[in-house]
C-alpha cells in the first residue's frame, strides 16, 4: 500500500506525496492518485488541467524510474495542484542522481517501429506538457512536468 502524505488543501496549492515501490505496481498507483487528486479540483474551476495528459504523463515518468534507474528504496510521487495560474506539477524523485536520457526527435531517415515498446516517453513528455526537466536532490534527482490549466470551454463534458 502506498504511504500518501499531504492531502489536497484549501490553500494557494494543494500537494499530495506518495512512496511508491520500484516496480511495475507503481505506475496503475501514481495514475490513480493523480486522477484523484485532479478528480478533486472542483469541476467549474479556472485553474483545472488536463486529467487525461496528467495521467499519461505521469506514467512515463514512473515506468521510468522504474526501469531505469538504479539505487535502493522506493520512488516518490508529488502531484500539486497549482492555484495561480492553475494547472499543475508532477514530479516523480527515485533515488539515481544520473540524468535522465534526453528526449531526441527521431532521426526522419529512420524508421519508426510502430510496434516499439520504448523510446518515446519522454518525446511525449516534452511534447504535452508546458515545462518539463530534472534537478538534482539530495536522495537523487526529480523529474517533472507541468501542465497548464485547461479553459472551462475547451473541456470535453465526462459522464
Amino acid at each position: 500500500m502506498p504511504d500518501v502524505t499531504g492531502p489536497a488543501s484549501a490553500g494557494p496549492s494543494a500537494c499530495r506525496r506518495v512512496r511508491l515501490p520500484r516496480t511495475t505496481a507503481a505506475v496503475p498507483l501514481a495514475r490513480a492518485l493523480v486522477r484523484t487528486a485532479l478528480g478533486e479540483i472542483e469541476p467549474a474551476a479556472a485553474g483545472r488541467p488536463d486529467r487525461d495528459t496528467a495521467e499519461l504523463l505521469t506514467a512515463e515518468l514512473v515506468a521510468n524510474a522504474v526501469e531505469h534507474t538504479s539505487g535502493d528504496g522506493p520512488i516518490e510521487l508529488v502531484v500539486e495542484v497549482l492555484a495561480a495560474p492553475g494547472g499543475c506539477q508532477i514530479e516523480v524523485h527515485d533515488p539515481d542522481p544520473a540524468r535522465p536520457g534526453e528526449p531526441l526527435c527521431p532521426d526522419p531517415g529512420v524508421e519508426v517501429d510502430p510496434w516499439q515498446e520504448h523510446g518515446r516517453g519522454l518525446l511525449l513528455i516534452r511534447a504535452l506538457s508546458s515545462d518539463c526537466g530534472h534537478r538534482p536532490t539530495a536522495r537523487g534527482k526529480a523529474v517533472w512536468f507541468t501542465l497548464p490549466r485547461v479553459p472551462l470551454q475547451r473541456r470535453r463534458s465526462r459522464t
